[in-house]
């Protein structure tokens, strides 16, 4: 009735040979780091592009290609004019436009006019004769593109 105590599974570190060491590297938490990043880049995005709230009108025409960023120059509903995201009286109107297209390249500067579609027809109007009075001849309307028509 013995039990045999010998040799085989014995406690010292003679008969046990070492793991060789793991060299990978472990990429999953590399890439639930960059998951997170891209949700919230994805998220973030769309509010960067903020600007003046208008709501354009819709138009089956295409994009223009365009090289750097543009001039914009927007009417909101209440008839407010705003040079990129600056507020303008419509006196201040030419002479703040004249000196950014200066800095810029001259009234040959393309500039975008984005009106909110429920805008005054007459200050849009009254924009535009403003600006055409004033020498600038590459005035462009932005709208937005037609959904399912």
């Amino acid at each position: 009735m013995g039990m045999s105590m010998g040799g085989g599974g014995g406690g010292g570190r003679r008969g046990r040979r070492r793991a060789p060491v793991m060299a990978e590297i472990n990429v999953t938490p590399m890439v639930d780091v960059m998951l997170v990043l891209l949700i919230i880049f994805m998220v973030s995005a769309p509010m960067l592009t903020v600007g003046v709230p208008l709501d354009l009108p819709q138009t089956q025409a295409k994009s223009l290609e365009q090289d750097k960023q543009p001039l914009q120059l927007s009417v909101d509903i209440a008839g407010k004019i705003f040079i990129n995201d600056t507020e303008v009286s419509m006196a201040d109107l030419v002479p703040k436009l004249k000196a950014i297209t200066d800095a810029r390249g001259g009234t040959d500067e393309r500039i975008f006019m984005r009106a909110d579609k429920k805008a005054d027809y007459g200050t849009v109007a009254k924009v535009m004769g403003q600006l055409s009075g004033a020498g600038f001849k590459r005035l462009a309307l932005v709208t937005e593109v037609e959904q399912g028509t």
